[in-house]
């Protein structure tokens, strides 16, 4: 008779669960593998059988932060007016970023880059967004390049929403800064006629 399992996906959901709370809090570095096997009250050997090692497990939580921007992002209806779905989209990254503070904090603290202007693979966080500036460069609401675009309205969303996720805008102040801001960068790109 074998010896019964014990790192299971309750372990590994404890593992992936510390390893992005020390992620978002910690300096990347001071992040270990005993550290990490402590937090989840397991062992180190458990990070090596479920994840293979330290930089595994980061890239479990790397995946998990990309994988619920994207189905957040994903999931944000297209209309026939691209301006309103790219004010859409910026609602839904920062109600992502307020609700999943951790993986936000992770995903933009050195441990996943964006490129809008490289390949973008399929479940990116940044195509729906490629995707609808796309559609108001089509419509002609918008002129300009969309890596530009694409770049403006990313350095605003996550300005704000870091500033907001430090604590840096009272809730009212970031409502109202969310909305005049994400307004004002989408208008510096509108055409003459939009």
């Amino acid at each position: 008779m074998g010896r019964p399992r014990t790192n299971d996906e309750a372990v590994k959901e404890r593992l992936v669960e510390c390893a992005t709370e020390m992620l978002a809090t910690r300096p990347r570095e001071s992040v270990t593998v005993r550290a990490v096997a402590a937090a989840a009250e397991t062992s180190t050997t458990a990070v090596y059988s479920l994840f293979g090692g330290k930089d595994h497990l980061i890239g479990a939580v790397r995946d998990r932060a990309v994988a619920g921007l994207f189905q957040d992002l994903s999931a944000v209806q297209t209309s026939e007016d691209p301006l309103a779905d790219l004010c859409a989209l910026a609602v839904a990254y920062r109600r992502w970023g307020r609700g999943h503070s951790h993986l936000y904090a992770v995903l933009f603290g050195g441990v996943q880059s964006f490129d809008p202007s490289g390949e973008v693979g399929a479940r990116d966080p940044i195509g729906p967004l490629l995707a609808a500036i796309d559609r108001a460069l089509t419509a002609s609401v918008l002129a300009g390049g969309a890596t530009s675009i694409a770049l403006s309205i990313w350095a605003t969303l996550h300005g704000l929403v870091t500033l907001e996720l430090a604590g840096a805008l009272d809730t009212a102040t970031a409502e109202s800064a969310f909305d005049s801001t994400i307004h004002a960068t989408l208008r510096g790109w509108t055409t003459p006629e939009s």
